[in-house]
C-alpha cells in the first residue's frame, strides 16, 4: 500500500513538473535542451533521490507507529532441594513455569503515534516538491550559465579573429611604411587581450559544464555538454494572486503538515500520563510427592511517584510552538521570494528590451562606420579600437542581460509553482 502511494507520488511529481515529457527521450549532451535537462534532473539528481528515500522512510515510520505491542512469552526452570521427601534431604527437583504477558496501551497512544507519523510522512512527501523546485532553480542557473559562456566564447572568438586579421594587415602596412609602430603596438595589445579573454571564458564554460553535469547526473560526460536552446523570448507574466500562491506552495504546505504532526505529538505527550496496563498469565509445575500444577494471573500498573512526564509535555509544547513559527517563516520567505522574483524579472526584461530596441544595433552601426572610415584613412587607429571595444563590451552585456532574464523567468516560475492538491 505504502509502496503504491510512493509510486503514485513520484509519478505525480514528474507529471506536474514536466507534463509534456512523461518519458525520458534519448538525450544527446552535445545539444542539450533545457527541457531535456529537466527530465535528466528528475531521473538522476541526487538531492531528489534522497528526497524520495526520505518519503520511503517516512512511510515506514507510519507502519512502525501503528504497530501494537507484541505479547511476551516466558519460560523458566529452577532446581531445588527438598528435605521432606522419602528420597532423602539432598534430592534435587525441577520446578517449571510458562507464562505470557501483554502490554495494553491506554490513552489512545497508538492512534496518536500513527497520526503523528502520517502527518510527518505527508510533510515529507510535499517537501520533495520543494526540493524539486529548488533544484530547478539551480538547474536554470547552471544551464544559462553554460549558454552564456558559450555565447561569450563565440563573441570573444569573433573579436579575437577580427583583431588577428587587423594585426596581420597592420604588420604589412608597417613594412610598407603606411602605419607607425606605435599604432601596431596598440593593435597588438588589444589582440592579446582578446585572446586572454577567450581563454578565461573557456574556463568559465568548463565550470558551467561541471555544475550542470552534477545536477543532471552526467559528471563523467560534462565536457561534452552543450546548451542547445536559444534564449527565451520576452514575455509579460500574468499578475498572480499572491496570497493564493503562498498558500499553495510546497514549503508552506509542508510546514502546515508539521504543525498538525506537532499538535498530535502534544496530545501524545499528554497521554503518557494515562497508565498502561500489563496483564499476564503463568502456569507452574512443581514436582513433589505428587506433581502439583498451578495457574496464576498478574496485573502491573506503573506508579507515577517520582516523575509525571513533565519534560515530554514541555518538549512537545515547545515543538508545537516552533512548528507554528515555522509556518509563519515559510510564508514570509515565500512572500519575499515572490517579490524578489517579480522585481528581478521586470528589471531583466527592461534591460533586454533596451538592448533589442536599438542599443546594440546602434553600437554595431557605429563600429561598422569606424571600420569603413579607418580603411579610408578618415580616422586613426585609436578611434577604431575604441569603437571595437565599445561594441565588444555591449555584445557581452547583451548576452549577460539575456542570461539574467532567462534565469529570472525560471526563478519566477519556481516561486509561483503550487504543489498538487491531492498530495497529502
Amino acid at each position: 500500500m505504502h509502496a503504491c502511494l510512493l509510486r503514485l507520488a513520484a509519478a505525480a511529481l514528474i507529471a506536474v513538473v514536466l507534463p509534456a515529457y512523461a518519458a525520458s527521450p534519448a538525450v544527446d549532451p552535445r545539444r542539450l535542451t533545457f527541457d531535456q535537462a529537466q527530465v535528466l534532473m528528475l531521473e538522476r539528481n541526487r538531492e531528489l533521490q534522497l528526497a524520495r528515500l526520505a518519503v520511503t522512510g517516512a512511510e515506514a515510520d507510519v507502519t512502525i507507529a501503528g504497530a501494537a505491542p507484541n505479547p511476551v512469552f516466558s519460560v523458566g526452570n529452577s532446581r531445588m532441594g527438598s528435605g521432606n521427601s522419602d528420597a532423602g534431604p539432598f534430592v534435587k527437583r525441577m520446578e517449571q513455569s510458562v507464562g505470557v504477558s501483554q502490554l495494553f496501551e491506554r490513552g489512545n497512544k497508538r492512534e496518536l503515534r500513527r497520526e503523528v507519523a502520517q502527518h510527518t510522512a505527508s510533510a515529507v512527501r510535499i517537501e520533495q516538491y520543494d526540493v524539486a523546485r529548488q533544484q530547478r532553480i539551480a538547474l536554470a542557473q547552471a544551464y544559462y550559465d553554460l549558454l552564456l559562456a558559450q555565447e561569450r566564447g563565440r563573441i570573444a572568438a569573433e573579436t579575437a579573429s577580427t583583431f588577428d586579421n587587423t594585426l596581420d594587415a597592420a604588420q604589412r602596412r608597417v613594412k610598407a611604411g603606411d602605419l607607425s609602430r606605435s599604432d601596431l603596438s596598440r593593435i597588438t595589445v588589444d589582440a592579446l587581450r582578446a585572446r586572454n579573454e577567450a581563454q578565461a571564458i573557456a574556463l568559465e564554460r568548463d565550470k558551467a559544464q561541471l555544475a550542470l553535469g552534477y545536477l543532471i547526473g552526467l559528471e563523467r560526460d560534462a565536457k561534452l555538454i552543450n546548451a542547445g536552446d536559444a534564449w527565451p523570448p520576452l514575455q509579460s507574466p500574468a499578475t498572480p494572486n499572491v496570497d493564493r500562491i503562498v498558500d499553495q506552495r510546497a514549503d508552506v504546505k509542508a510546514a502546515q503538515e508539521r504543525v498538525r504532526a506537532a499538535e498530535r505529538n502534544r496530545d501524545l505527550a499528554q497521554s503518557l500520563r494515562t497508565r498502561d496496563v500489563t496483564a499476564g498469565v503463568q502456569y507452574d509445575r512443581t514436582p513433589n510427592d505428587a506433581v502439583r500444577n498451578s495457574v496464576g494471573f498478574t496485573l502491573s500498573v506503573p506508579l507515577f511517584t517520582r516523575y509525571y512526564y513533565e519534560g515530554e509535555i514541555r518538549r512537545a509544547e515547545a515543538d508545537y510552538d516552533a512548528a507554528v513559527a515555522s509556518v509563519e517563516r515559510a510564508r514570509a520567505t515565500a512572500l519575499t521570494e515572490l517579490g524578489t522574483a517579480a522585481a528581478t524579472l521586470d528589471n531583466a526584461a527592461q534591460r533586454v528590451r533596451r538592448f533589442q530596441e536599438g542599443l546594440l544595433n546602434s553600437a554595431e552601426q557605429a563600429a561598422a562606420g569606424a571600420e569603413f572610415a579607418y580603411t579610408r584613412g578618415a580616422i586613426g587607429v585609436m578611434d577604431l579600437l575604441d569603437a571595437r571595444r565599445q561594441l565588444h563590451a555591449l555584445r557581452l552585456e547583451s548576452a549577460a542581460a539575456l542570461a539574467d532574464y532567462a534565469r529570472a523567468v525560471a526563478a519566477w516560475r519556481a516561486a509561483t509553482e503550487p504543489v498538487p492538491g491531492n498530495i497529502q
